[in-house]
């Protein structure tokens, strides 16, 4: 302890470190850290750093490269199944688990089928809404899934996927508190930043709520006890959180480490996630490889650096494309390597050859609508009313347009005459068209209608 004590006193005015009152454990910024400790220069941390995918770390010392330098270790991140599908907010923690899994370590994703009935008050401002164990299990079953495809899609062989609800599930209420509570103080917990800004808010905070930080810090408990995890990580409005979790361990002795995240925001700060209103889906039922890719194409030039938090490219070649896009940006050469990369991790290849379709709509290819399945084409045009029905000899264009509601009856149909319908990206202008197989029918029966510029409506043609 004495030891530790001088080497502290001795970091204790370097930029970016500080030290929490009145405990032992240590806080530190890892970028001063590890640039100044020349044994982890080419470790794992090191590398994580310089990705800026870790953001803060607490340890004493070289204490934790040196246990990742030891051999491997075990790593946990949790995810609340709040809904049945995680977001692009998630994503830069499980390629966090994805590093630590490629480098030799151990990494277990924990579920929280019985924290998502509480509701983790981090970064929220109000009570979250209260959800039914069916939805919780529906939830946990479908991200669990979701896991599994990234990891496989990385080539990493599957991950072990957890559910707290299985050691929750037996406790009762009495025992919980009488053996896990008196372990923690009312004074540290209020202390905590998610419930000083919720105390300070109108809505204030549910007891619900206040515990769940003692659920997280038992998390990490029953997993250092049970698989000997000593990591965990977690976003950086989980700070107090995994500080929860290394107090109540520490009292056992055992020495743990938390490992933070930045958060990934939107072009006007906002956090990318489900509360928000602006969450970008890992699931292809709810975000497709399309809209995936497309999301990461439109971002602004100034997060070309996202290159080296969402992808797993070597940094040279990183520093390569960023030079690139910065003597021509117009290209996007940077942002399209980012968006393919992130769409074949979470999507896997198919889900990138899908994506690339991008052609259809943005480049207005016949050939990519022709060699798209009717499963892709509705997958693309999301919201596009999608209609089956035999097709008739004689067919017009109007007619068409009629079918599928695109043109209402009446004098609408000048709408044709006036340009501005397109069928199959060719514009028309003579409703009483007949219809011409591979001109306004595909080879693969179908009919994409556009009226305007953003109104599609798609045809399905049967028996042709």
């Amino acid at each position: 302890m004495a030891a530790s004590i001088a080497r502290t006193c001795a970091y204790a005015s370097s930029p970016g470190f500080s030290i929490f009152p009145k405990r032992s454990r240590l806080f530190l910024t890892l970028r001063t850290k590890l640039h100044c400790s020349a044994s982890v220069c080419s470790g794992l941390l090191f590398n994580l750093n310089k990705r800026g995918i870790i953001k803060d770390s607490f340890a004493a010392q070289d204490a934790l490269p040196e246990l990742l330098q030891s051999g491997p270790q075990t790593v946990y991140c949790g995810f609340d199944p709040t809904a049945n599908s995680l977001h692009v907010g998630n994503l830069l923690a499980i390629i966090g688990l994805l590093h630590f899994r490629g480098s030799g370590h151990h990494v277990l994703a924990l579920l929280g089928g019985a924290t998502a009935q509480i509701g983790d008050p981090s970064g929220k401002t109000t009570d979250r809404e209260a959800l039914s164990p069916g939805t919780v299990e529906s939830n946990t079953h479908s991200i669990r899934e979701s896991l599994q495809r990234i990891f496989t899609n990385y080539e990493l062989g599957t991950v072990t996927v957890l559910n707290n609800l299985k050691w929750y599930k037996d406790w009762d209420v009495v025992r919980f508190l009488s053996q896990t509570g008196r372990h923690f103080r009312m004074g540290t917990m209020l202390s905590r930043h998610s419930v000083q800004s919720r105390l300070k808010s109108a809505e204030g905070m549910t007891l619900t709520e206040f515990t769940y930080q003692v659920f997280q810090a038992y998390d990490f408990y029953h997993l250092n006890q049970i698989y000997g995890c000593k990591i965990q990580l977690g976003g950086t409005d989980q700070l107090g959180n995994l500080m929860s979790g290394h107090d109540y361990i520490h009292v056992s002795g055992q020495e743990v480490y938390g490992l933070t995240i930045p958060l990934i925001t939107s072009s006007v700060g906002d956090k990318l996630g489900k509360t928000a209103g602006n969450a970008v889906w890992l699931n292809r039922d709810k975000t497709s490889p399309f809209e995936l890719y497309q999301f990461f194409i439109r971002q602004p030039d100034s997060t070309i650096e996202y290159l080296k938090l969402f992808t797993f490219l070597p940094l040279g070649e990183i520093e390569r494309l960023m030079e690139q896009q910065r003597e021509d940006p117009s290209k996007r050469l940077g942002h399209k390597r980012l968006a393919a990369e992130v769409t074949k991790l979470v999507h896997g290849k198919e889900g990138l050859e899908s994506a690339k379709c991008t052609n259809a709509l943005y480049n207005s290819s016949v050939e990519a609508l022709e060699e798209m399945t009717d499963e892709e084409l509705q997958e693309l045009f999301r919201e596009a009313p999608f209609l089956e029905t035999l097709f008739e000899p004689g067919t017009t264009v109007i007619e068409a347009c009629r079918k599928v509601n695109a043109i209402p009856d009446g004098p609408r149909h000048r709408m044709v005459s006036e340009g501005a319908v397109h069928i199959n990206h060719s514009r028309v202008d003579n409703p009483e068209q007949v219809l011409v197989p591979k001109l306004h029918i595909l080879s693969n029966g179908l009919s994409l209608i556009r009226v305007g510029k953003r109104n599609f409506y798609i045809i399905k043609w049967l028996s042709l």
